[in-house]
Formats: structure tokens, C-alpha cells, sequence
């Protein structure tokens, strides 16, 4: 074999070989794009399944410190109403009458992560509220009075404090701690038995005449415009929490005691325009 024809096969040798590495790496390149998760499918992959959010509110006197006077201030609100934001109350009710303290307990209607499901449609009132809304119709549907501005001192403590408590709560995460619309019953409300039922169970609180320690209803109550004016509502209330500390009520005591309250003469809810940051609120009329 002379010089060229060696020179000849070495050559023909080389691009064979080279053409086999490129064929292989064409094919393991293909295979890995095919095996390569499509993006939604990796961050699913990433991410696994949704944590469920976890009832653990931090205290308030934690808070940063650039934040803490504050949310200290939003605590001290909602526990004590007349005292802090005593021109916000028009009844004998506080915040905390419905959310124990702060808002953090669970035997009350809890405040935790309240602040992560707002912006949200209200179907008993009709229409979408942010949480500065919501803050405000509270004050004027169950403390019967002129609400904090949004720009005031007393609504931007509130909003400090609902954040803060709320801080570990993803935006929209359903809450395993809410409460239901009604309870599971189709029981028919009967006022005349729920008569019954308050006076074995609630007058010894809340009076005879409604007029205890919280009235239910008369001058000092909630008015007609609140959420808790409502069956439904009043009885998921009082089947999960009432008595305090000893819930004992059947879903059927709870709607005909629900219905009981609910008839009963309370102040007529008469929206108020909201307090300016620096003007004296007036309650609103029609007691």
C-alpha cells in the first residue's frame, strides 16, 4: 500500500468517525429535549403539593420594631374598643366581643389570616371590599358608629395589626379554621322554641332582655345591617362557641335560638360616612 493510499484511508477513517460522535450526540441530545419536563409540569415538580396554612399568629409585641407600636396599637383596639377608638363605638360592644383575644383565638371567630383573603366579594352585602373596607363595615354595622378613615391612625393600627397576624398565611389560601355559611341542617328555624333555648342556655349571660354582658339585642347591640343579624350566621356562631368553653348546642338549638335573637328589636343600621383623620365623628341616628 503506497504513501497515498494510506493517506487515503486514515482520512476516510476520521470523517467516519467523526460523523458516529455527531450521530450519537444528535440522538442523546433529542432524547434528553423529549425527557425535559415542560415548564408547568417542573414547577409543579418543584413546588410539590400546596402546604395547608397553619393556625400559629404571631404575637404582637414581635413585631419588627419599625411596625410594632403599630400593630400594638391595632391589638389594643381590637380588645379594648371604647378605650382606644372610643369615638368609633356607638354601642356596648367591642371588636373582641366577636374575635377573642386580638382575634387570635379559636373559640371565637378568628382574625387570622383575615388579611390574606381580602380583596373579596361580600355576597351578603352585595358587592367587593378591600380589607380597609371590610375594617370599616364592621365599625358601622356591629359597633353602630362612624368608622375610622382609611387615612386615620386608628384604621392604619388595625391594618398593621391584621397584616402582621396574618403573615404566614398565602394570599387566598383556603383557611381550614373559617367558618362555615350555615351549618349542616335543614332544620326550619322555630323562634318560639328558641325562646326556650336562650333561657336555659344564654339569659344568664346576655339577660332576659338581651341586655347582658354582650346584649344581643336593644340599644346597646348590633344593628340590623350586621352579619350576625343573620340566622344563618348567628347560628354557626353559637353552635361552635356557646356556651364559652362548653359548646353544647345541637345544630337544631342553634337555628331556633338563631331565629329567636334575630327577632328581636336592635339598633337600624344607618351607614355613616367615615370619620376624617382629623374631624370628630358623629354616631350614626336611627336607635
Amino acid at each position: 500500500m503506497n504513501n497515498r493510499t494510506l493517506l487515503y484511508a486514515l482520512t476516510l477513517t476520521c470523517i467516519l468517525l467523526i460523523f458516529g460522535a455527531w450521530t450519537l450526540a444528535f440522538f442523546q441530545y433529542g432524547a434528553a429535549v423529549r425527557q425535559t419536563p415542560a415548564p408547568q409540569a417542573l414547577a409543579t415538580l418543584q413546588a410539590g403539593p400546596a402546604a395547608e396554612p397553619q393556625f400559629n399568629p404571631p404575637k404582637p409585641q414581635d413585631a419588627p420594631e419599625d411596625m410594632r407600636e403599630a400593630v400594638m396599637l391595632g391589638y389594643n383596639i381590637i380588645n379594648d374598643t371604647a378605650q382606644y377608638a372610643p369615638e368609633h363605638v356607638g354601642n356596648e360592644l367591642a371588636c373582641a366581643t366577636c374575635h377573642l383575644e386580638g382575634g387570635t383565638s379559636k373559640v371565637s371567630i378568628t382574625l387570622v389570616g383575615v388579611a390574606a383573603t381580602y380583596p373579596r366579594f361580600l355576597a351578603s352585602h352585595g358587592y367587593s371590599a378591600d380589607l380597609a373596607q371590610k375594617v370599616q363595615d364592621c365599625f358601622a354595622r356591629n359597633l353602630n358608629a362612624a368608622p375610622p378613615a382609611l387615612d386615620s391612625r386608628t384604621m392604619q393600627a388595625v391594618l398593621a395589626y391584621l397584616h402582621w397576624i396574618s403573615k404566614d398565611i398565602p394570599v387566598y389560601a383556603k383557611l381550614p379554621w373559617a367558618l362555615p355559611a350555615k351549618l349542616d341542617s335543614n332544620h326550619k328555624p322555630d323562634a318560639a322554641s328558641g325562646a326556650s333555648v336562650y333561657a336555659d342556655n344564654c339569659a344568664a349571660c346576655h339577660g332576659d332582655a338581651g341586655d347582658g354582658s354582650p346584649p344581643l339585642w336593644g340599644n346597646g347591640a348590633y344593628t340590623d345591617g350586621s352579619t350576625m343579624h343573620d340566622i344563618n350566621t348567628f347560628a354557626v356562631y353559637t353552635h361552635r362557641f356557646m356556651p364559652p368553653d362548653a359548646a353544647n348546642l345541637t345544630p337544631e338549638q342553634a337555628l331556633d335560638v338563631a331565629a329567636y335573637v334575630d327577632g328581636q328589636p336592635r339598633p337600624h343600621y344607618a351607614p355613616a360616612k367615615p370619620a376624617t383623620a382629623t374631624g370628630a365623628p358623629k354616631a350614626p341616628q336611627g336607635k
